[in-house]
């Protein structure tokens, strides 16, 4: 008798669902089953394709709904291109979907979701290009001796009015706590720099005995380099001795020095998803949230909460200097109203501003011998500090007159006139 078997001696394996039938033809035949070259071939593991093999498939039971696609919406119009807010990193997003609609659920949670959802994670890796690894020599200063600074420069920002305007954030952060000072400033002169400092020092308690810094201008008159020790600024360096800490600028090009402050670069930019949402006065509230976040959170670099730690590193910064040092330095800013004559008042003597300004409130502040005067963060006028009683800018005067005479022919000539006829009027004997 003759029986012709009934076999398939040939099977084409492209999915594991096709196992079964493998096992079946392998068993027919009396041939054992190479696992583990079946797990490379269809990339997974042979642990899986045993359960394949012996028909344990997954689960067929509904996948539970994600409860952040429930801002589905929302996260797609933040990320359109249509959207004036920026979100650099992941966990921005996710900071302002927790604070603006909230998210709740873990950081590492959401990551893995954006992950999974291609239009999503095209958004934070589409046109970034993977940098070199750099070798960092890790490295931990002794309580109160060191702190860092450095500016998170020329941010540009579209307040919620519309307007465009470029802002610094300056940052000092102590070396061991890793306690952080953040302000907001339009300018980084010199002056403003030591008011900073100074504010951030009266906030840490005491001032730490070494201050690291990069060769900024207003900290160095020659960079520091491998050869060279470099320059203080003379003023900067009376600073120093008044608050009695040393200098120690990083060698140029040489930004890794600095690390833990250059650490906190990106948590600042934070600020882009914020585009169009505050004022100036706004934006500053907000940097101080920032900062006040930043010091309550856990810190991967020491495994410190740096609000915490600061009780301990407090103790060993140096006293504060005395409080009439201390406000020497600082520039205080105040609000005053224009008068009528489109002027406003510094220490009984009057200064102009133009014309568009009369009746509102602007922001005054002094320093470097100067007045400077803000319309929200528009530096309107600047005027030398002087024992004049009326000090008049020709072109403030002649808007004035023009509004008030719009038909006079010569209205530059006229302002020229009045204004030395005032002076001979005030003049100081």
């Amino acid at each position: 008798m003759h029986v012709q078997l009934d076999l398939t001696t040939e099977i084409d394996v492209k999915s594991l669902e096709d196992l079964p039938k493998l096992k079946l033809l392998m068993e027919s035949l009396n041939m054992k089953i190479n696992k583990s070259k079946l797990g490379r071939e269809l990339g997974v593991d042979r642990r899986t394709v045993d359960r394949y093999l012996k028909g344990n498939e997954p689960s067929k039971t509904r996948t539970r709904k994600s409860k952040i696609d429930d801002l589905y919406e929302v996260i797609t119009e933040l990320l359109s291109a249509e959207s004036i807010q920026t979100f650099y990193y992941k966990r921005v997003l996710w900071e302002y979907l927790k604070d603006n609609h909230g998210l709740e659920c873990s950081q590492s949670s959401f990551r893995r979701y954006i992950s999974t959802k291609p239009e999503f994670q095209g958004y934070f890796t589409d046109g970034k290009r993977i940098q070199a690894v750099q070798s960092v020599i890790r490295f931990e200063t002794p309580l109160g001796e060191q702190a860092q600074f450095d500016w998170k420069e020329n941010i540009k920002y579209i307040t919620n009015e519309g307007e465009i305007i470029y802002v610094n954030v300056g940052v000092l952060v102590l070396g061991n706590s890793r306690f952080k000072s953040y302000g907001l400033t339009i300018s980084k002169s010199q002056s403003v720099l030591m008011s900073f400092l100074m504010e951030s020092f009266e906030a840490f308690g005491g001032v730490p005995k070494t201050i690291l810094t990069d060769n900024m201008k207003t900290v160095m008159d020659d960079h520091r380099t491998e050869y060279s020790k470099g320059v203080i600024n003379e003023r900067f360096e009376q600073f120093a001795k008044d608050c009695g800490f040393e200098v120690k600028p990083c060698i140029a090009g040489r930004p890794r020095t600095k690390g833990k402050v250059e650490s906190i670069m990106k948590l600042l930019d934070e600020i882009h998803a914020y585009q169009g949402k505050f004022s100036y006065e706004g934006l500053h509230q907000f940097v101080q949230t920032l900062c006040e976040r930043h010091n309550q959170s856990f810190n991967q670099g020491n495994r410190k909460i740096p609000i915490l730690a600061l009780k301990q590193e407090k103790s060993h910064l140096l006293p504060l200097p005395r409080k009439e040092i201390r406000d020497s330095y600082k520039i205080g800013h105040r609000l005053v109203k224009v008068n009528p004559a489109s002027m406003i008042t510094y220490k009984s003597n009057q200064y102009s501003v133009p014309a568009e300004y009369k009746g509102k409130t602007v922001g005054l502040q002094v320093y470097d011998d100067h007045i400077h005067v803000y319309y929200n963060t528009d530096l309107v006028a600047q005027h030398r500090v002087s024992s004049k009683v009326l000090n008049y800018k020709e072109e403030h005067y002649a808007e004035v007159l023009s509004r008030g005479m719009p038909d006079y022919p010569d209205i530059n000539d006229l302002a020229k006139k009045n204004l030395q006829a005032m002076d001979e009027v005030f003049k100081i004997e």
